[in-house]
């Protein structure tokens, strides 16, 4: 299932101010020159270390249980429960419940399928919902910490924005060979993430922001994880991820990721 700061008016100023000096230290090279390489690998182990270092980089699955809301115009419009099952790097499974159905969104690699519980239909998914999940996984945080990125793309550092009142992020943006264009922010203090964000084309081929941003870290077996993510589409909320429980590196069988020969064998709940 591939994050709110706010800024007092008194300080205004200041953050212009502060931006200006954000664009000044942008103009002395670019995104892929060596320095701003080696910024930005530093900003990336510092993360990683405290997200829990080797636990967390050694993370081969992740099981997710939550809720899922649909926001709009600032309130809740519906949400639904979720089983989320990943294992890295390129498989993924959500179960979701809710208002009486079902549904199962599964995906591995260049294929996938949705089980609709309302229609009782198995579909395969489509081109374009095959390059929403693959965009997912290259514009994620797991896949910038993880390395996957590496041989697909350069990363840079671009500088330090103001966040909440007196304190800033650093920035780094992962350039793909394609164009594809990814920031991650950084809290400057303890170096946990706090945004990821990349431009799309909606339906009307207008250029729009997505926007993850991440609170609430939970330690999880000395691995910390955001247990709240909040989802922006042009600056609005549009969805919350609620987690209520993360285990890691619990055994997964292939057999969850399969498609099914018809929708009766998607009756029963899924077991892990």
């Amino acid at each position: 299932m591939k994050l709110n700061s706010v800024q007092p008016f008194g300080i205004f100023v200041i953050v212009l101010l502060l931006a200006g000096f954000a664009a000044a230290q942008n103009a002395l090279a670019p995104p892929g020159a060596p320095a701003k390489k080696a910024q930005a690998e530093a900003v990336i182990q510092k993360a990683i270390h405290n997200l829990g270092g080797e636990k967390y980089l050694n993370v081969k699955s992740q099981i997710g249980r939550g809720k899922f809301s649909i926001i709009k115009d600032g309130a809740v419009v519906s949400f639904q429960t979720f089983t989320d099952v990943i294992v890295y790097p390129d498989k993924e499974r959500t179960d979701f419940k809710g208002g009486g159905s079902r549904m199962v969104q599964t995906n591995v690699g260049n294929t996938g399928w949705v089980f609709d519980g309302a229609q009782e239909l198995v579909k395969v998914q489509d081109e374009k919902q095959i390059e929403n999940f693959k965009r997912g996984i290259r514009t994620s945080l797991d896949y910038l910490l993880r390395g996957h990125w590496r041989g697909e793309g350069e990363i840079g550092y671009v500088g330090k924005r103001p966040a909440t009142l007196g304190k800033r992020n650093e920035i780094i943006k992962l350039i793909y060979k394609d164009g594809l264009e990814v920031e991650f922010e950084f809290a400057a203090e303890d170096g946990l993430p706090q945004k990821a964000s990349y431009k799309r084309l909606n339906a009307d081929n207008e250029e729009i922001k997505e926007e993850d941003r991440y609170a609430q870290f939970v330690d999880v077996g000395g691995i910390k994880t955001p247990f709240i993510i909040d989802r922006f589409t042009g600056g609005a909320q549009t969805s919350r991820i609620n987690y209520q429980s993360v285990e890691f590196n619990k055994s997964v069988s292939d057999s969850i990721f399969a498609k099914p020969a018809s929708a009766k064998e998607m009756k029963k709940d899924l077991k892990l």
